[in-house]
């Protein structure tokens, strides 16, 4: 599995003539260091005289990131498996025309999965943001940049995701889905960046 690699092999395979790794994978794990570093800046928050009253607060946004986490890490091998899946379906054999229409079918089917994954991945980055933010604010300040590159990856994570998503969308050919994936899309693009600016402009340094 991707997720139980280290990160020197996980690298060497990105950079090898495999497709996967690719971009849908690495836009997860931008995802899943946005959300280690969120949990880090509320961990050491927590316990520090100075910031007793956010404590809580914080607690539950560390936990809350563990397993947000542990899902992004999944997400690196599920998008790799979504593209995996792509390429079996062109595989499928097109000899007869049942073969050709049940092997249409499997591609449109599969090239849905392989848009959806990575819109999945930019929904739970964007949904970070607003904890990302709030470490920023109210966490340990001694880690504040820590916050400020949460909020760099997660925009990352997102718009890097979009495009995954985006290049899937040009193969499919159900307009109703093209049309509602395309919506959420330019719904996310248009927030992510406002969001991390808004983010940014609170660090105090």
């Amino acid at each position: 599995m991707l997720g139980n690699m280290t990160v020197t092999e996980f690298l060497e395979k990105t950079a090898s003539n495999d497709p996967v790794p690719g971009g849908g994978s690495i836009a997860a794990l931008s995802a899943a260091t946005a959300a280690a570093l969120t949990e880090m800046v509320a961990n050491l928050t927590v316990g520090k005289k100075k910031y007793v009253e956010v404590e809580e607060e914080m607690k539950e946004v560390a936990k809350a990131f563990v397993d947000a986490r542990k899902e992004l890490i999944k997400d690196i091998d599920k998008d790799a498996d979504s593209y995996d899946q792509v390429m079996q379906a062109f595989k499928l054999p097109k000899e007869t025309e049942v073969e050709i229409e049940d092997r249409k079918n499997a591609i449109q089917e599969a090239t849905k999965k392989a848009a959806s994954v990575p819109l999945e991945v930019a929904q739970k980055a964007f949904a970070m943001m607003e904890s990302i933010e709030k470490v920023v604010v109210k966490g340990n300040q001694n880690a504040v940049t820590d916050g400020a590159v949460a909020a760099m990856m997660a925009r990352t994570a997102v718009l890097s995701a979009l495009y995954n998503v985006k290049i899937n969308l040009g193969s499919i050919k159900d307009e109703a889905f093209v049309e509602e994936v395309s919506n959420k899309v330019k719904e996310l693009e248009s927030k992510v960046e406002i969001v991390e600016k808004q983010i940014l402009s609170q660090v105090q340094l």
